[in-house]
């Protein structure tokens, strides 16, 4: 491993070492919580095998799954056997915001589609600090608006955004930042 300026080692180099050679397990925590999970392949249970046509948005957030989670700007371990997300609600929409809204393969003009404005913003190779954005607007979410709008659309034309919809129009949106950091104590 090469060390910036001579040979002090930076914090994170430090920390790559220890978990080079397992002394702590600084990568067992990350961003490895899938931001949406629901209606793909891993989750067909279709009797055709149709996966976007059986598991819809809607869906998601009154099934548990069997091959993993999602979750709006989560963090989880390796296994994903404990799974810590973020669940906004901003006083409008008729659900939870917990995880990113797509349009599934048949829904979008070209094809499957996240429709979520989120960032990534920072993370160190041990994932000791991480940081994220996630713009949450003001008004009600419109879910139904990118559906519609992007079923009518044709492969031609661009597809239908959330900036499309007027949703962030006069900057009522929430910009909501998640940060999370480890201390020294990662074992196991």
């Amino acid at each position: 491993m090469s060390l910036p300026h001579a040979s002090v080692p930076t914090p994170e180099h430090v920390r790559l070492a220890e978990d080079a050679r397992r002394e702590k397990n600084w990568k067992r925590w990350g961003p490895y919580l899938a931001e949406r999970q629901w209606g793909t392949v891993r989750e067909d249970y279709s009797p055709d095998g149709e996966s976007w046509d059986y598991f819809s948005h809607e869906h998601a957030r009154a099934r548990a799954y069997r091959w993993g989670e999602d979750g709006l700007l989560g963090v989880t371990d390796r296994e994903c056997r404990l799974c810590f997300a973020v669940a906004l609600w901003n006083g409008r929409d008729p659900i939870l915001k917990e995880r990113l809204f797509g349009l599934t393969g048949p829904e979008g003009n070209h094809g499957e589609d996240v429709k979520e404005c989120y960032f990534y913003l920072d993370s160190t190779p041990t994932h000791s600090w991480m940081r994220a954005l996630y713009k949450y607007p003001q008004t009600e979410f419109p879910y139904e608006r990118l559906r519609a709008e992007s079923r009518r659309r044709g492969r031609q034309e661009p597809e239908f955004e959330l900036l499309d919809t007027g949703a962030f129009d006069g900057e009522k949106y929430f910009d909501v930042l998640a940060e999370y950091a480890k201390t020294g104590r990662t074992t196991g």
